[in-house]
């Protein structure tokens, strides 16, 4: 989707936040809610990127450029939505990164920028959001098949993503007094620059021997797309998933399933 090509109702009139909307996952997702009738903000650390992703989707979105890791970015960006919005109906956590680190190499800065990006950053991410939700607001977070898989040189990484999927179910109580729903996403292995770049950082094979490899372990046969994941967003999103709270669901091809 080069404009925002999908058109709907389902989130008409909703206000939303997505973290790292500027590629990937967060981008397809910001397209997807924009045609869905939503106002819609995204986050990123690249500004240019940022940029270009806000012309891309062209209508209803105000980029902000942050680091979800630095508090102070966190509270400018929640600042300018209440000068803008006034409310956020519905937020995506889906900033994080992913790096290989094996037990025994693993530093301290390994440690910290990812667990700094995929939990604390969301953490805080949701908690400054709070004020700004009425009754009704929905919260999806981005978890990962990671965070149930013993993948080698995944430790850290997948140690972050259950404790993700363990915020949906502990928010959940927290917030049902205010009737905000808190749901995740785990998606499998799909085709992003993240993943083609997490690919290259490794001297093991090409990208494409890797792309087979991760294919082959999957029954659907083929690597999931940005797209494929935002729309179950979508869906956890809007009021077709209103009996849905504390659950995760999977957008995996069957990888980690079956």
């Amino acid at each position: 989707m080069n404009k925002t090509e999908v058109s709907g109702e389902k989130l008409a009139g909703k206000i939303a936040l997505i973290t790292g909307g500027s590629s990937g996952i967060g981008l397809a997702t910001a397209k997807r809610f924009v045609g869905e009738g939503a106002y819609v903000f995204i986050t990123g650390r690249r500004e240019a990127e940022l940029a270009s992703a806000e012309l891309e989707i062209g209508k209803n979105v105000k980029a902000i450029q942050g680091d979800v890791a630095r508090l102070e970015d966190l509270d400018r960006l929640f600042a300018q939505i209440q000068q803008l919005k006034g409310r956020l109906d519905v937020i995506f956590a889906n900033a994080g990164t992913a790096r290989f680190g094996a037990l025994g190499t693993i530093t301290e800065e390994f440690f910290d920028s990812l667990f700094g990006a995929n939990v604390k950053g969301l953490l805080f991410t949701v908690q400054k959001a709070l004020p700004l939700m009425p009754p009704g607001g929905v919260i999806v977070l981005n978890a990962s098949v990671g965070g149930y898989k013993g993948r080698p040189a995944n430790g850290v990484y997948s140690a972050t993503k259950a404790a993700v999927r363990s915020f949906a179910r502990t928010w959940t109580n927290d917030l049902k007094d205010r009737q905000i729903r808190v749901n995740a996403i785990s998606p499998g292995v799909t085709e992003t620059q993240g993943f083609r770049e997490l690919m290259n950082s490794t001297s093991a094979s090409d990208i494409e021997t890797q792309r087979q490899r991760a294919i082959s372990s999957i029954p659907l046969g083929r690597l999931g797309t940005p797209d494929d994941i935002a729309k179950v967003v979508v869906f956890l999103a809007s009021e077709d998933s209103s009996y849905i709270a504390g659950a995760e669901i999977s957008v995996d091809g069957g990888f980690a399933q079956v």
